[in-house]
């Protein structure tokens, strides 16, 4: 059983130096996740998309035309009409057995690092519904979902389309004033899959946890640690998703970065995780920065901010606990080995700080590219 621990211990270290091999291809911080404001008046429907930057250069290639790693507004502009030829044939809308014809109205950069695409299509007669069919879904990142909402004259309707349930249908709005009631919103699991997803993907974060807790220690000290980093980053992805402050993610991804350099160092020179919540507390404070950047490529709504925002922190929070019930076990069988305490630790803890290193260097590179 130790032997089978310690084998797959090590096959976890070879896939964190793949990571380093590879830092291009490993994206830590994707949204996967999109939202949609659906509108049918009369026989127009407005539908306004909004995705992360990263998202929308799948559907157009060149969209960063100057190559220098960024979406900027005149790029934007300049790929309008690609980006129209892009999504509009795979947003499908039918009334009944009419297909209304679409074309894309404006496409503009949001806050963060979102990109918003409007479209306009119309349908041959004034329909009492339409179905709307998200076929991009096909083009963009795997388990992508969208958060599509519908305004019609007696509710607002929220559906998460992903895989084979990509339709929703749209009914006309109401100019008669009366009340719009929201029924129950089922965006709530898609901003908890998308925060399993994010501590999962985020390969700089587990690798900072795994740093933490590599050393070992009395369960109680391992617990407080882990505690201090999920408070801390608790704190700060409220206040960058609420808009109360956020540095720039020129910053905060470095200095991630950085924290991951920084525990491989210092596990040389603590023997268990006594304390190190003080040290885990601070760093937890950067991390969360980096993982309010997935809510805000979508600019979630402020209405919406709330229940995002539990929602999300309850994944990361689901993520990182089935992460470290994975590797906590195999630790602790691997420390049970003499040469795994004198050198693996060792060993490990500077490879750690290799892919610190790395990554910092990549994403300082990136940022001047």
């Amino acid at each position: 059983m130790a032997h089978d621990a310690l084998r797959y211990f090590w096959c976890a270290c070879l896939a964190l130096v793949m990571c380093a091999v590879f830092p291009h291809e490993v994206h830590a911080h994707q949204a996967g996740l999109s939202r949609g404001e659906y509108r049918l008046d009369g026989a127009w429907l407005t539908a306004e998309l909004v995705f992360a930057r990263a998202e929308v250069a799948r559907l157009v290639r060149g969209l960063d035309d100057d190559g220098d790693g960024t979406i900027s507004a005149l790029e934007v502009q300049q790929a309008r009409v690609a980006l129209g030829r892009a999504v509009t044939p795979k947003l499908g809308v039918r009334a009944g057995s009419d297909v209304c014809m679409g074309s894309i109205d404006d496409a503009f950069l949001v806050e963060e690092d979102g990109l918003s695409l409007r479209f306009v299509y119309v349908c041959p007669t004034k329909p009492v519904a339409v179905r709307v069919r998200f076929d991009v879904l096909d083009d963009l990142s795997f388990g992508h979902r969208h958060i599509a909402r519908a305004e019609s004259s007696q509710a607002v309707i929220e559906e998460v389309l992903f895989g084979a349930q990509r339709e929703l249908e749209v009914a006309p709005v109401s100019h008669s004033g009366a009340a719009v009631t929201t029924l129950e919103s089922k965006s709530f699991g898609a901003f908890y899959w998308m925060g399993i997803e994010h501590i999962l993907l985020g390969y700089d974060h587990l690798v900072f946890l795994f740093g933490l807790v590599l050393v070992g220690g009395k369960w109680r000290s391992l617990l407080l640690v882990v505690t201090a980093f999920t408070v801390a980053h608790s704190i700060t992805l409220a206040l960058s998703v609420l808009g109360i402050w956020a540095p720039s993610p020129h910053l905060v991804e470095p200095l991630i970065a950085l924290s991951v350099a920084y525990v491989g160092v210092e596990n040389q020179f603590v023997k268990s995780a006594d304390k190190r919540w003080r040290i885990t507390f601070p760093f937890g404070l950067i991390h969360g920065f980096g993982f309010a950047g997935a809510l805000g490529d979508i600019a979630v709504p402020r209405e919406d901010i709330p229940r995002a925002l539990v929602a999300f922190n309850l994944g990361v929070e689901t993520g990182q606990l089935a992460a470290l019930s994975v590797v906590l076990p195999l630790v602790v069988a691997a420390r049970k080995r003499e040469w795994f305490e004198k050198r693996g630790v060792r060993y490990s803890s500077w490879a750690i700080a290799g892919l610190g290193i790395v990554w910092f260097l990549d994403r300082v590179v990136a940022i001047f590219r």
